[in-house]
């Protein structure tokens, strides 16, 4: 294997913090003596290209500077490599940043993972929707978050945070209940409404929020999280325990723990790690230990 380390950036990731994260990154392992070969990706295409690229030189490890979506977006082509990943956290949820424990403000320490970084074998999730097929790190949203994910994508005003709030209150006032249809593990499938179904490799989406508190990248399981119909008041009054993860204990939660899922609903839409997937219907699958992250060790926590 090369001794070279490959720093692969989504520059325009976090409005701009990948690209100064990135400028930090070479700069320190560089510092640190290691020979850094840098790309940069303008656009999600040209960053799938850049990552084949990258490992076809065989580095010692891919450093990949951006958001979970930018790791999300290649994950086909470096689960299927034997070089181990860095990732420097440079997004707006860095969810996986934080089911790992990676350093989250700090790229030069991020970097330094592909130095003195731990090797982790973590699961990836694969969702199948429509004949396709598409790998995630985190957490797949089937239902209200999902929805309120896709308005906010489509609205155009306002900017930031508002344009997310605005969007949540479009679809607290559209609520209505789903007619979800479920199959877990290969079990008979069982109609049940619901709000919303979350399924997660990690705990948290949408910068923190441990929808799936609990669960473990690397147990081999997706966590599912089901809640009941509700009225939108009961929805808003869930939220403050939905953000201290102390739901999972609430008589209109189901959570359990599962290999396989699949999920149908009339206008269902699916979000995985962002982005939207699918609608409709989806099979979700884990696939065990299929990526190797460089983590923190015990003394480095």
């Amino acid at each position: 294997m090369a001794a070279h380390i490959a720093v692969l950036a989504n520059p325009f990731s976090g409005k701009g913090r990948g690209g100064r994260a990135a400028d930090a990154a070479v700069l320190h392992l560089r510092d640190r003596g290691a020979e850094v070969r840098a790309y940069a990706g303008a656009s999600a295409a040209d960053t799938a290209r850049l990552a084949v690229a990258a490992l076809a030189d065989d580095p010692r490890a891919l450093v990949v500077v951006g958001g979970d979506g930018t790791l999300s977006g290649i994950l086909d082509t470096v689960c299927a490599s034997a070089v181990p990943v860095v990732l420097i956290p440079a997004g707006t949820g860095n969810d996986l940043a934080r089911a790992l424990g990676l350093p989250r403000n700090d790229a030069a320490a991020a970097a330094e993972l592909a130095l003195r970084g731990v090797p982790r074998r973590i699961d990836v999730g694969e969702v199948t929707t429509t004949g396709e097929r598409r790998k995630f790190l985190t957490i797949a949203a089937l239902g209200f978050d999902a929805k309120v994910s896709d308005r906010t994508n489509r609205l155009r005003w306002p900017h930031g945070a508002p344009r997310y709030y605005l969007a949540l209150l479009i679809e607290l006032v559209r609520l209505r209940p789903m007619d979800f249809t479920l199959a877990v593990d290969g079990e008979k499938p069982t109609r049940s409404s619901g709000t919303l179904i979350a399924v997660g490799s990690t705990s948290s989406y949408g910068g923190g929020m441990p929808i799936c508190a609990g669960a473990v990248p690397d147990d081999g399981l997706l966590d599912i999280v089901h809640v009941a119909p509700l009225g939108r008041l009961r929805l808003l009054r869930l939220f403050p325990l939905l953000l201290r993860g102390t739901h999972l204990s609430r008589p209109e939660v189901v959570h359990r723990r599962a290999r396989t899922v699949t999920v149908a609903a009339p206008g269902l839409v699916v979000y995985a790690d962002g982005e939207r997937i699918g609608e409709d219907e989806c099979t979700i699958a884990v696939l065990p230990g299929a990526l190797t992250m460089l983590v923190p060790g015990e003394s480095d926590d």
